[in-house]
């Protein structure tokens, strides 16, 4: 199953976004810490997301951890993985039994793979949109890129679920959003990134972090930004894609 990216971009924040014909997948592909990222899929092995995220996290290369998961787990034939370390170096594995079709690409600052998908175009139109799309903010690059791998033909079996985290130096995610069943899941991923801009990136921006203890602690600044956002929203013409419903 599945297809999956992660990237580095150039203010240091890290992301990992999947899409796969598989419920849930977000819950169970990516695996992320404050400079490090690991995407577990196929007949995914978590300790692979757990131990990899700890490891990484602790300088150990890329490279050296994907190559000792391979020789210490019997089932590594039928896995797929690709991390990043924290010095931004790259490392994958396709296992010899993944299903057709299943690779890898590894980019300078960015790695796609997957398995059980259309054809190797997924996995190269999904590189290519992705470095196609810098100037855009890191969640909508990361969002079209897959959209552009979905163009190409995406998970051969059909679609049904996506997820994207992404950190910003910190142990604790910036934003998760996961959709886990739906019949066009990177559209809802890319709704929900819509919404999540109207009042969440706003609370998101002034969490605690480990250089302010206290992050804002007031809601003055969170409202006055969240009132901004609106009213250029609304002069742009734009509603409010959300599906609350407020009562009273």
């Amino acid at each position: 199953m599945t297809w999956s990216l992660i990237a580095k971009d150039v203010d240091g924040s890290i992301g990992v976004i999947v899409a796969s014909k598989f419920f849930a997948c977000g819950a169970v592909v990516p695996y992320l810490d404050a400079e490090t990222a690991v995407a577990t899929q196929a007949f995914c092995n978590p300790l692979w997301g757990t131990e990899g995220r700890l490891r990484l996290s602790v300088g150990e290369a890329s490279t050296g951890v994907l190559t000792d998961f391979v020789r210490r787990d019997r089932g590594q034939a039928i896995r797929q993985a690709h991390m990043m370390d924290k010095y931004g170096e790259f490392a994958a594995h396709t296992g010899s039994e993944c299903i057709d079709w299943a690779g890898h690409l590894l980019g300078v600052k960015h790695s796609v793979a997957g398995n059980m998908l259309a054809g190797p175009d997924v996995i190269e139109a999904t590189s290519a949109a992705y470095l196609a799309g810098a100037d855009l903010p890191f969640a909508a690059r990361l969002i079209g890129a897959m959209q552009a791998g979905e163009a190409a033909g995406g998970d051969k079996r059909g679609r049904q679920a996506a997820g994207l985290v992404i950190h910003r130096g910190q142990s604790h995610a910036w934003l998760d959003l996961r959709v886990d069943d739906h019949a066009d899941p990177l559209n809802e991923l890319s709704r929900l990134w819509d919404v999540a801009q109207e009042r969440f990136v706003h609370f998101a921006n002034a969490m605690p972090d480990r250089a302010q203890f206290s992050g804002t602690p007031t809601r003055h600044q969170i409202d006055e930004e969240i009132a901004m956002a609106e009213a250029r929203r609304k002069a742009e013409g734009r509603g409010s894609r959300s599906h609350a419903v407020e009562f009273g």
